[in-house]
């Protein structure tokens, strides 16, 4: 008889339970009250080992399950929280007979790819400028080996999208994975600043391979009524990566080293690798397949939808830098805690999530994209003109929590309208140069901001002006270009 994936998930739940008890009852005690550093180092590590498994059980658990994806959710969340696991096995103990295994669904494994990507985004957030300030960096020196991953990330996206259409997206993706998995252990070698640098070029490059496969990967086997829901299922889990990887990083690195965490992520990743040479193999484009459809002319890439997609691909991430630059100094401005800046994007993500989730995603397949992403830059834009205004706690998290309806609304449209307008010949080149506006637009954003000479307040009147301008250019009528639906 089969082991049920809950089973196999419950039992990985409460070994993590138990090592995160003991890290934080018995080890962490040791090294603070009577001095034994190694204590933490080896428990810390053990736990850290542990976690991985769990995640993996996770992962298992999602492709394996009829159940809904907030359960993966709420697995990951409990692992963070001091008995949230063995809270979490009670519950699963009482559904486990309840749900139905099913056979391999190699697009939660697409998925859980896009998440690593992401993780492996969001985890340098809290780290990485005090990891550079470690090994001698300068201050100019730590906001450039922070910006300089974001533009080689940018040309790993084109080179992705234009093999991708050479070759595949599997074997791409299977590079990216690999590559990216081997370039976060190099971290472990950085002792001086020029060091560092390198390895941010070459772990920005190859992580940028990843996401223009995998979206290609996954518009190329979607069926045209379902692409929009597809891709708000994508944007799950890149909002879940948003959340908890910062979170993740922030809590490992202060128990362990910024190295061990980005081990463990490169554990992961080597871990997608392998599940992606077992399941992912057999859904490869014939070549045969993919020349006929990359001769459908190469001037099919370029139209009005695409155009369109790639600046809001472009918005949607200016709008996200000048979050992250102005919103800590607004909040500071205000006189609250530093950390009620995290909490307002941690809660703009949860909402855009449950939009992702909840049966809200069918909007996607039902309404045009052009109109559901007008909708969404525009509420972005709106949220950014009420941020200047909002002075209290509640109002903050009410405009955060409209910036993230705007987020989950314009995500999944600008997605669906490139895969409408691209056939699937070239989809590989039109999201590589799509994510590469993705990386441009939180460059521009934060310096752009930067460099105006503007205020707080100036700075979030100008990002929703802009903002709402564009809402009114994409929700303009005329022809997108030709449809490249999947039957």
């Amino acid at each position: 008889m089969r082991t049920h994936p809950i089973y196999l998930l419950r039992m990985a739940g409460l070994l993590d339970g138990i090592s995160l008890i003991v890290l934080m009852g018995i080890a962490m005690p040791l090294k603070y009250i009577w001095g034994v550093h190694q204590a933490v180092t080896i428990v810390g590590s053990i736990h850290g080992g542990i976690f991985i498994a769990y995640a993996l059980a996770i992962a298992y658990a999602a492709l394996r399950v009829k159940w809904n994806l907030l359960w993966p959710a709420a697995a990951m969340l409990a692992a963070f929280i001091p008995l949230g696991n063995f809270v979490l096995d009670w519950q699963l103990k009482k559904v486990q007979n309840k749900y139905d295994i099913r056979p391999f669904s190699y697009s939660i494994l697409v998925y859980s790819i896009v998440f690593f990507s992401f993780f492996d985004l969001f985890s340098q957030l809290p780290v990485m400028s005090t990891f550079a300030a470690s090994v001698g960096a300068s201050s100019f020196i730590v906001g450039f080996v922070i910006g300089l991953y974001s533009l080689s990330n940018t040309v790993g996206n084109i080179i992705s999208g234009i093999l991708t259409d050479k070759i595949g997206p599997f074997k791409i993706l299977m590079a990216g994975l690999l590559l990216s998995s081997g370039a976060l252990l190099l971290y472990h070698l950085v002792e001086e600043p020029a060091l560092l640098i390198v390895v941010r070029i070459v772990h920005g490059f190859v992580a940028g391979l990843i996401v223009p496969a995998a979206f290609t990967f996954s518009a190329n086997t979607a069926l045209h009524n379902q692409q929009g829901k597809k891709v708000a299922f994508t944007g799950t889990f890149v909002g879940l990566a948003a959340i908890i990887g910062p979170a993740f990083s922030g809590i490992m690195a202060s128990r362990t080293s910024v190295p061990a965490v980005f081990t463990f992520v490169a554990v992961l990743g080597f871990s997608l690798a392998v599940l992606s040479a077992i399941f992912l193999g057999k859904y490869t484009i014939a070549k045969k397949e993919r020349e006929g459809d990359g001769a459908v002319s190469a001037r099919s890439l370029f139209n009005l939808g695409v155009f369109k997609a790639y600046c809001g691909a472009f918005f949607l991430m200016f709008s996200q830098g000048v979050i992250a630059y102005l919103l800590p100094l607004h909040v500071q401005s205000l006189g609250y805690d530093s950390r009620l800046s995290g909490m307002l994007m941690s809660a703009f993500g949860v909402i855009a999530v449950l939009i992702f989730v909840l049966p809200t995603n069918r909007i996607f397949d039902r309404a045009a994209p052009a109109l559901t992403a007008a909708i969404g830059v525009g509420l972005m834009g709106l949220s950014q003109l009420l941020i200047s205004q909002s002075g209290g706690t509640l109002a903050l998290y009410l405009v955060l929590g409209l910036y993230g309806v705007g987020f989950a609304f314009l995500f999944p449209s600008i997605n669906t309208m490139l895969i409408k307008a691209t056939p699937p010949g070239l989809r590989g080149k039109a999201y590589g140069y799509f994510y590469a506006c993705f990386s441009l637009g939180v460059v521009a954003g934060s310096s752009l901001l930067g460099w105006l000479p503007f205020d707080i307040q100036q700075g979030f009147l100008f990002t929703g002006v802009v903002l709402l301008v564009f809402a009114a250019f994409v929700s303009l009528g005329g022809k997108l270009g030709p449809s490249y639906e999947r039957a």
